[in-house]
């Protein structure tokens, strides 16, 4: 590996200035997903450093999901981190991942109508009895599964929707193509979680493995709440992006009846970050 130095009079630990050497090298390219890492000891030898050092940095880059480590053989160059934008246009991640030219595949393991929970009847803004069509998938980009999501879309307002097949489909095409429904906006609460059993079985990584947790309410132009959805991503595949604006030209985008949502009312505390998403027309 052709690197720099470390840089032994600056104040810099170390660790941090290997760990920025190693990481310039794979943003770059000269490291490529898969590409062994030179040994710990070859490492200590390149940038006369202790093994310690090394590891520090190594550990880093590996809770960072820049580089993974294999018993026995080694460190390698983990595959980049899909990225979802937060605050976004109003399409679904089976369009955005398209559109990255990503190969999308779902797994539909339950798609029938039936009436929601207490509290996303409340969300949804429906009566006691009306029904949603639920649907729960396992999403994978490029053969690896990185999500699985839950979704209640109104069964009023998209009538024998259950009936359609959403696999490797995107819902929110669907609903413009057959019912001529536009999601125009959304508001949405992002979390870090650990996997349960249920979940890290569903995702097949380790309990307690780090999830991000997505939850969201999406309306139509006049405010109408048409879909509830929640998804658990993998924290080691997903990254979100997160789009700021001046105050004074979201309140220029959003209508006065976006303010007065009654989405937070119903949403637990767990969630710890939250935005209002926006439509660019």
């Amino acid at each position: 590996m052709d690197f720099k130095g470390i840089d032994k009079i600056s104040p810099v630990p170390y660790y941090y200035q290997l760990e920025q050497l190693l990481r310039e090298k794979i943003e770059n390219g000269r490291l490529k997903p898969g590409d062994a890492l030179s040994s710990e000891a070859e490492l200590c030898s390149t940038f006369r450093v202790s093994r310690t050092v090394v590891r520090q940095a190594l550990n880093k880059l590996c809770q960072d999901g820049v580089v993974y480590k294999e018993k026995g053989r080694g460190t390698f160059v983990a595959k980049p981190k899909l990225q979802e934008k937060f605050i976004q246009r109003t399409y679904g991640f089976y369009q955005e991942m398209k559109e990255k030219g990503l190969e999308v595949e779902s797994k539909v393991l339950e798609h029938e109508l039936v009436e929601p929970p207490a509290r996303i009847r409340t969300l949804l803004k429906l009566s006691e009895g009306q029904k949603v069509v639920k649907t729960f998938r396992l999403r994978s980009v490029n053969k690896e599964l990185v999500m699985f999501t839950t979704t209640y879309v109104r069964s009023d307002l998209c009538p024998g929707l259950e009936k359609e097949d959403l696999t490797n489909r995107s819902l929110y095409q669907l609903l413009w193509d057959k019912y001529r429904l536009k999601i125009s906006y959304g508001h949405r609460t992002l979390g870090a979680v650990a996997a349960s059993k249920y979940e890290a079985d569903m995702l097949k990584v380790p309990r307690r493995s780090p999830l991000i947790y997505l939850e969201s309410v999406s309306y139509l132009e006049d405010g109408t709440p048409i879909e509830y959805f929640e998804a658990w991503h993998r924290g080691d595949k997903c990254k979100f992006a997160i789009e700021l604006v001046p105050a004074e030209e979201m309140k220029k985008r959003i209508p006065p009846h976006r303010e007065n949502s009654t989405f937070w009312s119903g949403i637990p505390s767990k969630q710890t970050v939250s935005f209002s998403d926006r439509t660019d027309k």
